[in-house]
């Protein structure tokens, strides 16, 4: 996507449309109405941009603006309220919801982290599924329920940072269910809700892969994974 801006306002984003942290980026340039450029990395062979643009990781997502990087996704989502004011602001105007807001964000990580912990096992022909894994996995879960309450979005009535920052592990929960022996919508059914109202943005739904497109590719990238253990 291109916008005709100056140089001085260029956006472009560093990222590989599969990844979740990146969705995150696209989701908030899109809800934001903000033109940019993506340019698709290959991160088994990290090229010179990406090297330059990230040396401490040499991961995605990396936003460029003016040619200048910001990396990490939660720091991009932050910086692009900051650095463009007159678009519709993510994070809260009231200073103790803003760092609620920050921490249920990276709160949301963990639903990355305890999914690994799922879908990486190796089927050895003992117990499928770790119940500590498992257990985790519902208890972040829980969480984030708890913390949604009854409301139709983290911050509310708007879509903001917090959603922006769950919304691409939403897709994952089929892949979480069918890996770890649960339900999502049996143990959390307002949050499964949430992950149904959040499919049907526009910013989601065009950012974000259908959740069996998700459970292909992860079923692709574990096999390619434990085949080299």
């Amino acid at each position: 996507m291109a916008g005709g801006e100056s140089d001085g306002s260029r956006l472009v984003l560093l990222d590989v449309f599969g990844s979740p942290f990146a969705q995150r980026v696209r989701i908030a340039l899109a809800e934001k109405g903000l033109a940019y450029e993506r340019a698709e990395q290959d991160l088994a062979a990290k090229g010179d941009l990406l090297r330059r643009s990230n040396p401490v990781h040499g991961k995605v997502p990396v936003l460029l603006h003016a040619g200048r990087p910001v990396c990490e996704s939660l720091a991009i989502l932050q910086y692009l309220d900051e650095a463009f004011p007159g678009t519709t602001p993510l994070l809260p105007v009231d200073p103790y919801a803003r760092a609620r807001a920050r921490f249920w964000a990276g709160y949301a990580d963990r639903l990355h982290l305890c999914g690994k912990r799922l879908w990486l096992r190796r089927d050895d022909g003992e117990e499928a599924v770790e119940p500590e894994a498992r257990a985790e996995m519902v208890a972040v879960l829980r969480a984030l329920e708890a913390e949604l309450g009854g409301k139709e979005f983290f911050g509310g009535e708007a879509f903001g940072h917090v959603d922006v920052a769950a919304a691409p592990f939403a897709a994952w929960f089929l892949t979480y269910e069918r890996h770890g022996g649960l339900c999502v919508a049996e143990e959390c059914p307002g949050l499964a809700a949430w992950a149904a109202r959040c499919a049907r943005r526009e910013s989601v739904a065009g950012n974000v892969y259908p959740p069996e497109k998700v459970y292909e590719l992860v079923q692709e990238y574990r096999q390619w994974v434990l085949g080299r253990k």
